[in-house]
């Protein structure tokens, strides 16, 4: 289905992309460190997929050598600016190599992808084996996600969340070895890329 702000609600954030970040707290990584753990490999690249304005890849800077990939180019413009690498990219179709991070992660954005199952594939592919494949968001399962979504929705948006145990199960479907992390209005649902030796 595409809304009125077109596949994965891009003219939405295409708008609101210079003020984004002033309505959106910055972005914690308390959950990369259980989330990364899972990994049968050290993680040093990481692939932030829907990753807007790098929010998250500026979070884990630090640690971390992040890549933003998002289709919104007002989004990218301000990652962009914050001296974060780019690719316009959409997440079932990636401009990546096979194996070419150790991880990737989806924050706050799953939502919003609008074949998911593309997207999962696409992850895999571009982690590399024993690398992980991470869902960091809403659980519409929640009063304050119901509400979350209903909000979208009244947006105009086409989000379509899912429930923490959906998203690892949509891990699994994918070949991974999956499981969920933490549960609440935020989960982490993670998924590891098999074949690591």
């Amino acid at each position: 289905m595409t809304g009125w702000l077109g596949r994965g609600d891009v003219r939405f954030f295409d708008r609101v992309a210079r003020l984004y970040d002033v309505f959106m707290p910055p972005s914690g990584t308390d959950w990369a460190t259980d989330a990364f753990a899972f990994a049968d490999r050290p993680v040093e690249r990481v692939l932030d997929l829907a990753g807007g304005t790098g929010r998250v890849s500026a979070a884990l800077a630090d640690d971390y050598d992040p890549v933003v990939a998002d289709v919104s180019v007002g989004m990218l413009a301000r990652a962009h600016d914050r001296g974060l690498p780019t690719v316009r990219a959409d997440a079932g179709r990636l401009p990546l190599r096979d194996d070419a991070v150790d991880a990737a992660v989806v924050v706050d954005a799953y939502h919003h992808l609008p074949d998911r199952e593309a997207a999962i594939r696409e992850a895999t592919r571009v982690v590399a084996p024993g690398g992980v494949v991470v869902i960091r968001d809403f659980d519409p399962t929640t009063l304050p996600g119901r509400g979350i979504a209903l909000g979208e929705a009244l947006f105009g948006m086409d989000s379509e969340f899912v429930a923490a145990d959906a998203a690892a199960q949509e891990l699994t479907r994918a070949g991974l070895q999956s499981r969920v992390l933490d549960r609440g209005t935020v989960y982490t649902a993670v998924g590891r890329v098999p074949g690591a030796d």
